[in-house]
């Protein structure tokens, strides 16, 4: 019988006919397929998280993309700074739990240095909710949680379309910024690029490109010790020389690649791995790396 009732549903699938209930998707194939799933999802992918190589002394150093999610960690009794971007005007705060959580504001600095704080405090351990801050200038998505002891001391974050713009006004004076001041369109900035692989304190932040260069942003910390050597990987996976600068955080390199590998150290080597993610929502399509 059991046989007879297979061979029925073989020869249902084969006719294009449907089969029975018991041959349909799974429960859980129907709930990973839920809005709920993707929405999940999407968050998890959006999420940044605090990096060692992303701490200047205490601060947290994020560098800022539309629609992330950025992590802070706080405890009761601790308050947390969130500092905006020097000059930057807060037009609204929003959180989703104002009753466990309080949230404030402050200013430090004054004239063009003028900078707006959000303070932020838990009343209690193992809470979690969103902050919201809308400025004149962008949105920020803060993704708050509370712990029972540890909690971050301050949070900031690194603008590279602005400094990108300020090395390219500077680069009559400075040669070597030259690549990056030549014909620079800031709406063509692509950031499809994945970093993996071991995690030096020089670890970058994220790679993007211009459809002509390649720019790699590293922590603020690079400047403080010995810069990582770039390699370019081959089809087969042969290491290359690529002609590359370095202006201020940034390495910029003269051409667009597939794959590509930072390596320092002797006995025990640190790698990197930058790769280019032509799936990403971020990539431009018809354009392949070279």
């Amino acid at each position: 019988m059991r046989r007879t009732i297979a061979v029925s549903i073989c020869l249902l699938a084969l006719l294009g006919g449907e089969a029975p209930a018991s041959a349909s998707p799974s429960r859980h194939a129907r709930r990973e397929a839920a809005p709920t799933a993707r929405v999940q999802s999407a968050n998890r992918a959006a999420s940044r998280e605090p990096s060692r190589a992303g701490f200047v002394n205490a601060v947290q150093v994020y560098p800022w993309s539309e629609g992330t999610l950025y992590r802070l960690y706080a405890a009761p009794g601790r308050v947390t700074d969130i500092a905006l971007q020097p000059g930057e005007a807060v037009t609204a705060v929003a959180a989703g739990d104002t009753l466990r959580w309080t949230v404030g504001d402050t200013t430090s600095g004054s004239a063009a240095g003028r900078r707006t704080h959000i303070l932020v405090k838990p009343f209690s351990a193992g809470l979690s909710t969103n902050l919201i801050i809308t400025t004149d200038r962008r949105v920020y998505h803060v993704q708050l949680e509370s712990t029972g002891r540890a909690a971050m001391a301050a949070l900031s974050w690194t603008y590279p379309q602005d400094e990108l713009i300020a090395l390219q006004r500077a680069s009559a004076a400075a040669e070597t910024a030259a690549p990056v001041a030549s014909g620079l369109a800031l709406e063509q900035l692509r950031f499809g690029y994945r970093i993996s692989g071991d995690d030096p304190a020089w670890r970058p932040l994220r790679a993007f490109d211009d459809g002509r260069q390649t720019f790699i942003e590293f922590p603020a910390s690079i400047a403080q010790g010995e810069a990582p050597p770039l390699f370019v990987l081959g089809e087969r996976g042969e290491a290359e020389l690529v002609n590359y600068r370095m202006a201020g955080r940034y390495y910029v390199v003269d051409r667009l690649f597939a794959r590509a590998e930072l390596r320092l150290g002797a006995a025990r080597q640190s790698v990197v791995r930058i790769s280019r993610d032509d799936s990403s929502r971020n990539s431009r399509r018809g354009r392949r790396p070279s």
